[in-house]
Order: structure tokens, then sequence, then C-alpha cells
């Protein structure tokens, strides 16, 4: 079967609320685990950077938020879950992909968009407190798709477009210097319930007006008891319709649960045992989750040693990646021409390529600078393996061929494939 990869991240700009779990955390972690998946999961601190100035409040979000994935059930053994700062050939790509992107294309980002018609609505100059790293933003986020060449990004509509230009991006690099991206495409979440905040309109920090995943049970009661409702008094049927209250309740009961409490709506029930069960309702799921979230807060270190761990992960894939597309645009050895030969014709200039066959495993090849294939690999389940053997070769080169020779098919003479392999290493 084919094996499709799933990216995603969240800011490290704050504190997990109820709307990122419902949103964003739980259905993630319950598409980890779905079979032919391979889903890549990071935390966007590079991106924080972009909207908060305080240091300590990015760190606190990055040990808040990875330990809220975990403590949701995300598996670190069975997915890559990385910090983005802990991979520097993300800003690498960023800067290639910025010299393939026309700025008419980030004049037209929402973002940027909407701080130029706010400062020119309010009298003031268009880029007015805009930063490089606003308008920059859709670049570094697609160097966080394509580097990982990932088929899927799950988004809301709002991201729609960032989706659509990290396509142009794609296409664009690979115009100029061959295929090496794959165009992503945005799946858009339909049925992920968007929560409303305690004065109705949508949870989000920028309201102020959310409520912490994991604040401790008598904190959350009296958060839920303050949310607004109507005037209606005990025994007057209550409309589900715009009820802060009963979309709460809905995202985290069963459809069972739903409409008893739709039915209680009907009947009149007081505001006051209204928010009583959802309380109850919304503590049934998250306690269990809060004590393993306590834990885990508690030891920064275990945190930072599986974000380590997934670091590596993570750079089993973009190290050898990012030195192919070192070469693609020219970054070479200064041994090799521009016509890609230096000092042995046969050898230089040579490039390995990974794909995935018609079978859905993964593969790659060796090949000269004439496209000549030079060695080809037997199917890897994950691309995270095929990327450990290529890496392998251009590093220890002769010993390599032996240690992987199970898993080569030689297209070539031994000497021809060790001075080709040879070249990668070349000063």
């Amino acid at each position: 079967m084919t094996t499709t990869r799933v990216l995603t991240g969240i800011t490290t700009s704050g504190t997990p609320h109820l709307g990122n779990y419902v949103g964003a955390v739980r259905p993630t972690v319950r598409a980890s685990r779905l079979a032919n998946v391979e889903s890549f999961y990071f935390l966007a601190d590079y991106h924080a950077l972009i909207k908060v100035g305080d240091p300590a409040r990015v760190q606190r979000s990055t040990l808040e938020i990875a330990a809220t994935w975990l403590a949701c059930g995300l598996d670190p053994e069975h997915v890559t879950f990385y910090r983005q700062s802990d991979v520097p050939e993300i800003p690498e790509l960023t800067w290639f992909l910025t010299c393939v992107t026309g700025k008419g294309v980030l004049n037209r980002a929402h973002a940027y968009k909407a701080s130029v018609d706010k400062n020119t609505a309010a009298g003031e100059e268009p880029d007015a407190g805009v930063t490089a790293g606003l308008f920059m933003y859709p670049v570094l986020m697609g160097a966080d798709i394509l580097m990982f060449n990932a088929h899927q990004v799950p988004v809301g509509r709002d991201q729609i477009q960032h989706i659509e230009m990290a396509r142009d991006m794609a296409a664009s690099f690979n115009h100029l210097y061959g295929e090496h991206f794959t165009p992503p495409q945005a799946v858009i979440e339909e049925h992920v319930a968007t929560l409303p905040g305690l004065d109705g309109r949508k949870m989000s920090k920028s309201y102020d007006n959310t409520i912490p995943l994991f604040t401790p049970p008598a904190q959350l009661r009296k958060l839920i008891m303050g949310i607004v409702t109507d005037s209606k008094a005990p025994g007057e049927p209550k409309s589900t319709d715009g009820s802060a209250l009963f979309q709460l309740y809905q995202a985290f009961a069963s459809a069972e649960e739903t409409a008893a409490f739709a039915q209680a709506y009907a009947q009149g029930i007081a505001w006051g045992e209204a928010k009583q069960q959802v309380f109850e309702r919304l503590d049934q799921e998250i306690a269990p989750m809060r004590a393993v979230y306590e834990q885990l807060i508690k030891d920064p270190s275990a945190i930072e040693a599986t974000l380590n761990r997934g670091a590596d992960k993570a750079r089993a894939i973009a190290t050898p990646f990012m030195a192919q597309l070192r070469h693609a645009v020219g970054l070479r050895p200064l041994n090799t021409s521009a016509g890609g030969k230096s000092k042995s014709d046969k050898t230089a200039g040579c490039s390995f390529k990974q794909y995935r066959g018609d079978d859905g495993q993964f593969y790659f090849k060796l090949l000269d600078p004439k496209g000549g294939l030079l060695l080809e690999s037997t199917a890897f389940e994950n691309p995270k393996e095929a990327a450990q053997a290529i890496q392998s070769l251009q590093q220890q080169g002769e010993k390599a061929l032996e240690t992987w020779k199970d898993r080569l098919v030689l297209q070539a003479e031994t000497d021809m494939l060790i001075s080709a392999l040879a070249s990668f290493s070349q000063p």
C-alpha cells in the first residue's frame, strides 16, 4: 500500500487551551495511529518569534505544547516529533525558496494584507509595524512542508493559501533545478469543531477568552460557570442554536450524550445545572491526561531528550536532502565545474535521487553526471531508512557499500562506484 506523509505543527506562542485540543491536538493524535501514514509533528518555535517578543514565554510554551501532545497520546517512537529550531536545514531551505518566490506572491498573503489594510484604515504607512518575519512567514511555512516532502498538510480554511504558496514554491524550484519537491495538498478538516470561548466568540488567545486545557479542576469549573448565557429561567425551554455551552459539551460528548443534553435544554434545564454537566463531561476526558501532563511538565529534561531523538530522526531525512538541494543550485565543491565535471569526468557531479515506487515503498538511485544509473536500492518501508543509507554512502563510501550490500543493486564497476561516492566527500 502507498504510504502518505502528513505534517502538522503548532506555534509555541502560548498555553494550549480547549480549542487547541479539540481543533488540532486530538485529531492529529488520532490520525497518527492510522495505517500507511508517516506522520511529522513539530513545535513551530521559529514561527513564534514573529509574534512573541518574550523569550521566557516561547520557552515555556514549547515545554507546555510538547507535554500536551505527549500527554494526549502522541507516540514519539511511531512518529517524527521534533522542534523546528533543531533542524537547521529548515532556515537554509527557507532561503533557497525565498530566491524562487516572487514578492508579488507574498504581497497577497492574507496576514500581510490584513496588516496593510489595518494601517491604511488608521491613516498610517501601509507597512507600519510590519516585520520582514511576518512578510516572509509563508516561505518559512513552505520550507517546513517541503523539507520533508509532505503529501498532506491538515489545515483550517484560513491556511489554504499558504499550502497553495508552498505548491508554487515547489513548482518554481523544480522548474529551475529539476524534480526535487512533492507539491503538498491541503487537507481541510471540515468536521473538527471550532470551540467558542467564555464570551461566545471563537476561543482564541487574541480575545483573552480561552480555557486552558490542563487547568486544575476547580479552576476549570469556575471558568465554565462563567460562560455567558441568556437570562432564561429554570423551566423555560432553551435553544441549543448558538449556545456556547452546548457547543462545548458537544465537542466532548458522544452522539447519545449530546442528544440527551439537547433534550434537557428543551425541558428547561437550569443554566447552573447545565454548566455543572459540561464541567463533569469535560473533566471526565481531561483528568487522565492532566495527570500525565503534570508529571511530564515536572521533568523538562525528559521532554528535551524526546525532542532531541525526534530531531535526529528529522535530520536523518533533512541532512542528505539538503545536500542534494545544495548541489542542485550550484553550491558545490570548487573542483566541480559548471558543466558538472571535475578531476574525474566520470564521477564528479553524481547525485542521489530518492523516490517512492508504485508499490508505495521507498527507493533511491545513484546517477552519474549524465543521468546514467550507477546503483539502485531495494525497497525500504519508510524514507528515513532510505535517507540513512544515502547519508552513510555519502560519508563512508567504500565501507558503506559493504555495509549496505544486501540492499543495493550495483549497475557499475566497483572502482567506478567508489570513485563516485568519494566525490561527495571531496573538499
